[in-house]
């Protein structure tokens, strides 16, 4: 995963071409300024491939490359300067990647990263402790409040985080905003839960789990349960989900294989959130369901929820995409350690 910038900038040109051959490469790092010759182009390139970060097509002078599934997962992709071409002209793909979710590794965290989640989680147990139980009540009141408004924030909701308080303490509607906003919030209330008493059967990411979390989320509001029939739409962005139910249910059982082979509880939360956004399996509140779904993986292993309460919705949706369009995963698990480290300092929710 440590590539250094010289690898990087072979493989954000790869991805930008699609299959390259190594004289290309060279001629476009010498076309944006870079300083490299050919022999070390070469050679990065045979290094990438014997990595797995790039695979060899062809021999001989026909010899090309493209860049992996390993690659990819680990493109280091800036969102800004990404997002500033309009969706059209992106060069990510656009169809669903059948080869993503059994190719990911077993550990997708570095071991800088794996310190600070495992830190941070050490403090978390610290000061969940003997925690009586009043306060126990007050703090899950306070994470169900916090989550359910950010969770609905970044799905366009807008009611405030005091309004939503209200609505989850009090039952009381803010005026101006429609039904459908109180209720996305008081599903998220129920789905938390749900997911916060039955902790033991989240150990693992199951079709069953998954249909019951969504149908909470999107009770009410006339969104049908189970797997989607039809296809669905990226806003914003190329990329277009599976539009078959037989290859949604093959994608989703590949998911948990995929989740079920993570080597710790961190990687299985982050590879379920980002898989169940991917596959986009139901007609809607996917996301929701990635959100809450992720924390139950977390609680059933004792570790910290997350709120996603101080993450910018703008910056959630462009790592989610970029996920979507490239398959990197670096942009969203930047978010995922920042909000982890965040939620072991503020909750203490077990």
């Amino acid at each position: 995963m440590n590539l250094n910038e010289k690898q990087r900038k072979i493989i954000d040109i790869i991805l930008k071409r699609g299959e390259t051959q190594s004289s290309v490469a060279h001629k476009e790092i010498v076309k944006s300024g870079g300083k490299m010759s050919l022999v070390t182009v070469k050679r990065s390139l045979s290094e990438l491939v014997a990595s797995g970060f790039l695979k060899v097509n062809g021999s001989g002078r026909a010899t090309s490359y493209t860049v992996s599934v390993l690659g990819r997962l680990f493109a280091d992709i800036n969102p800004r300067k990404y997002f500033a071409t309009d969706s059209d002209k992106r060069y990510g793909l656009r169809n669903y990647n059948f080869n993503l979710l059994p190719a990911l590794p077993a550990n997708i965290f570095s071991s800088n990263e794996l310190k600070i989640l495992n830190d941070a989680t050490a403090e978390y147990n610290k000061r969940t402790k003997n925690l009586p139980e009043v306060l126990q009540k007050k703090e899950l009141e306070r994470l169900i409040i916090e989550l359910s408004w950010k969770s609905s924030k970044i799905e366009g909701n807008t009611y405030s985080l005091l309004d939503t308080e209200k609505l989850i303490l009090e039952n009381k509607e803010a005026p101006k905003h429609s039904k459908k906003e109180a209720l996305m919030i008081l599903n998220h209330k129920d789905a938390f839960h749900f997911i916060h008493e039955h902790k033991n059967i989240f150990a693992s990411l199951t079709r069953s789990n998954l249909e019951k979390v969504h149908a909470l989320l999107v009770k009410d509001l006339n969104v049908n349960f189970g797997l989607r029939r039809n296809p669905v739409g990226v806003t914003g962005s190329i990329y277009r989900p599976l539009d078959n139910i037989y290859q949604i249910k093959e994608a989703v059982e590949a998911l948990g294989k995929a989740v079920s082979k993570m080597t710790t509880p961190y990687a299985k939360a982050l590879v379920t959130l980002l898989g169940i956004s991917y596959i986009q399996p139901f007609e809607d509140g996917n996301k929701r369901t990635a959100r809450l779904m992720a924390n139950a993986l977390l609680l059933s292993h004792g570790l910290a929820p997350l709120s996603f309460r101080s993450v910018e919705e703008k910056d959630f949706r462009e790592a989610i995409l970029i996920f979507y369009e490239i398959n990197s995963i670096l942009p969203f698990k930047k978010i995922f350690v920042e909000q982890y480290e965040f939620a072991a300092k503020n909750y203490t929710v077990k």
